[in-house]
């Protein structure tokens, strides 16, 4: 019998993280405290099912099927799975508010997940009520797609825990990579100065971002570094950075680049904006 799977927080990440499982015969709760949010979730989720189908992928009925299998709701109280996967902002604290809140409307078998890219997970662990229950599943946008999934291990979580994340990971078509907390994980450590490089070649007007973008792809990366930060989201991106920045006593090689600030202060987060480096109608 499989699994059900709440999802908290509709954006782009939860949105795809809730459509992928659909997608995978799981029922999913998907839970967001902005009406607004939830409704662009639900016109996104719609969205994606309406070009599989236009691609072939999927049939009519299948479409239908899975978008059934999804509830989309503003109440916490509805919020009950056995796994609950949270994908809201990277603010520790309103994670531990939400993680203890729904731990205290759950069963005590239920496995909490943060979908988080940039904080602690033993950090997270020392504010939440059962820590052993919890671990970092950390997917990739656009979640419905990008197959590999971080697993994070921190210091108190269960065995057994893992290997239910794990499992969950392939369930989902995905391909599941067990890390320990660390700074940036495994990719958005690596990843880093994919960005940050690319950001010193234009700050120092080697190259314009259009040409790095270019080259790279070229060069056999499905989508350039500014391309990607504009699709992940400029202020997400930056905070990242700032984590990694700050989790190696302010190591220069971690710096943030001023261009990105800049980006986030002006509201210029990419394409959910409609504008960052690049500009989209």
């Amino acid at each position: 019998m499989k699994k059900k799977i709440g999802v908290v927080g509709a954006g782009t990440m939860g949105s795809g993280i809730a459509l992928s499982a659909a997608q995978n015969d799981f029922d999913v709760v998907l839970f967001d405290s902005n009406a607004a949010v939830l409704e662009n979730a639900k016109k996104s989720i719609e969205g994606n099912l309406q070009f599989l189908l236009t691609k072939q992928k999927i049939s009519e009925a299948e479409k239908d099927v899975i978008y059934k299998r999804i509830i989309f709701t503003s109440s916490i109280e509805d919020c009950i799975a056995d796994i609950i996967i949270e994908a809201i902002i990277e603010n520790p604290d309103a994670k531990i508010d939400l993680f203890n809140k729904l731990a205290q409307i759950n069963k005590s078998e239920t496995i909490f997940a943060s979908n988080t890219s940039s904080l602690s997970i033993n950090e997270l662990q020392k504010g939440i009520l059962k820590p052993e229950r919890f671990a970092g599943m950390h997917f990739f946008n656009p979640a419905h797609i990008m197959k590999l999934v971080e697993v994070v291990k921190g210091q108190q979580t269960g065995d057994a825990v893992i290997e239910a994340l794990m499992e969950l990971s392939t369930q989902l078509q995905k391909t599941p990579v067990l890390c320990k907390d660390a700074p940036g994980f495994i990719v958005n450590r690596v990843a880093r100065h994919y960005y940050l490089e690319a950001m010193k070649l234009v700050e120092n007007k080697i190259a314009s971002f259009e040409d790095v973008d270019e080259m790279m792809e070229a060069s056999g990366f499905k989508m350039g570094p500014f391309k990607l930060m504009d699709l992940i989201g400029m202020d997400i991106n930056l905070a990242v950075s700032e984590s990694i920045y700050h989790a190696f006593d302010k190591n220069k090689r971690f710096q943030p680049s001023i261009l990105q600030i800049e980006k986030v202060k002006n509201g210029q987060l990419g394409r959910k904006t409609g504008k960052g480096f690049y500009e989209y109608k």
